[in-house]
């Protein structure tokens, strides 16, 4: 990482965003002539060259499976063991409480089948209509098996965040989950998830929290936020297709986990399901390393150099977000959705073009160099609720290598659609 720095509006001083930009070999792409801008972060960012390295130089040096006593599985140990260290300084925890798995759905699922050991008919599971579905189709299919009772945190419409005092009202002596997102993937909202956490823990209701959308963008702290598990995937922080898991050592103890009698009984691989994705595992650390890097060359814990480089980030993000709503804000057939800047979100916005369906939208832009996401991004009751579940919406995020040339190319994009369908042109 080159060491030039530049200051961010607050006190955090972060690597410039062309040395940022010079770690992506896919950037290098182009559609005709034009540089390809990508705005699909949300859904999976692009790597750096440093994560790349890190999985192919554990494959051709280090391959091996686990636990046995020759060098490379030793050394394999040994790298999962890092991995576990510089995950647990990425989320605030410690090592014995990260876990990996396939991905966070497949995590879910399988945490949701353990607590389902001890649910009884009557008891109650609260998930949220803010939510991505990999923290909702888990529960909903547990009350099913179980005859429990599935209560939804509703979504309020005018300000796209959690109806205020709704919580409160749905807590009861038979409360057993609460499943909560701590930021929406599709409208960018961030929740003060640590509040609800509060009231969920003290009517003895297990936690837990989706931090996919989250953990790009503000540096997790579970200690803070309370939750008994946090999840989040690598492939939305640069990393390889991976979920990470954080549980709370005593709450994952106490988890009744269906595994294989030869298997690790200990936490926190008793929550990882046969043999694991090392190269992946490997590259999820090499992507936390990345976004370190970002803070510049200054001698300090792992920990602080992330808190340094999340809020750098962060800031940059604030003004990329507000140049995209502004611009497309100035467009009579634009509709944006989600809490305005200078609110608590994170920079993704969702947006629709009148008189196209959102895949069209996205199919005129990819020509362009502007690759945005279309659909309902699996936040399906979200999309349900604002009334275009079928014909979906336009995604586009800020990552830590989007440039202000790039969000006024995407406006510029969407500009020259409308004026071609008011023209028959387009």
């Amino acid at each position: 990482m080159s060491t030039t720095l530049v200051s961010a509006d607050s006190d955090a001083t972060i690597a410039s965003l062309d040395a940022i930009r010079a770690q992506f070999p896919a950037l290098a792409r182009r559609e005709a002539n034009t540089p390809v801008a990508y705005f699909d972060g949300p859904g999976g960012t692009q790597v750096p060259k440093s994560v790349a390295e890190a999985m192919t130089y554990y494959l051709l040096h280090h391959n091996a499976n686990t636990h046995w006593a020759y060098p490379t599985s030793a050394e394999t140990d040994a790298l999962l063991m890092q991995a576990r260290e510089t995950l647990a300084d990425f989320l605030g925890a410690g090592a014995n409480e990260i876990a990996f798995g396939a991905n966070m759905t497949t995590l879910l699922f399988h945490i949701s089948r353990a607590m389902g050991r001890t649910l009884k008919p009557g008891d109650e599971i609260i998930v949220t209509e803010l939510d991505h579905h990999a923290n909702i189709a888990p529960w909903q299919a547990l009350a099913k098996e179980r005859g429990a009772v599935l209560k939804w945190l509703p979504l309020d419409l005018d300000t796209y965040r959690h109806e205020r005092g709704a919580l409160e009202r749905l807590l009861s002596d038979r409360t057993r989950v609460v499943a909560i997102g701590a930021a929406s993937n599709i409208l960018g909202t961030v929740s003060d998830v640590a509040s609800l956490v509060r009231l969920a823990r003290a009517a003895g209701a297990i936690t837990v929290v989706d931090a996919v959308h989250y953990a790009p963008h503000n540096l997790v702290d579970v200690k803070a936020i309370g939750a008994d598990f946090l999840l989040c995937s690598a492939y939305k922080f640069y990393g390889p297709h991976l979920g990470v898991v954080y549980g709370r050592y005593d709450a994952t103890a106490a988890l009744d986990l269906p595994r294989l009698e030869p298997s690790p009984d200990w936490v926190p691989e008793c929550l990882e399901t046969g043999t694991q994705n090392h190269e992946g595992i490997v590259g999820a650390a090499a992507a936390v390393e990345f976004l370190a890097s970002i803070a510049g060359d200054i001698t300090a814990p792992r920990r602080n150099r992330l808190a340094v480089a999340m809020q750098g980030l962060h800031d940059r993000g604030e003004q990329l977000l507000a140049q995209l709503w502004q611009g497309l804000s100035e467009i009579e057939e634009v509709t944006l959705y989600g809490p305005k800047p200078g609110t608590p979100r994170t920079p993704t916005l969702s947006f629709r073009v009148h008189g196209h369906v959102s895949e069209n939208v996205s199919r005129f832009l990819a020509p362009r160099g502007v690759y945005v996401s279309h659909g309902d991004f699996y936040a399906t009751t979200v999309a349900r609720r604002l009334g275009y579940a079928d014909e979906g919406f336009v995604r586009a995020g800020c990552a830590c290598y989007t440039s202000a040339a790039e969000i006024a190319r995407l406006v510029d994009g969407v500009r020259a659609l409308v004026q071609g369908s008011q023209h028959g042109t387009s």
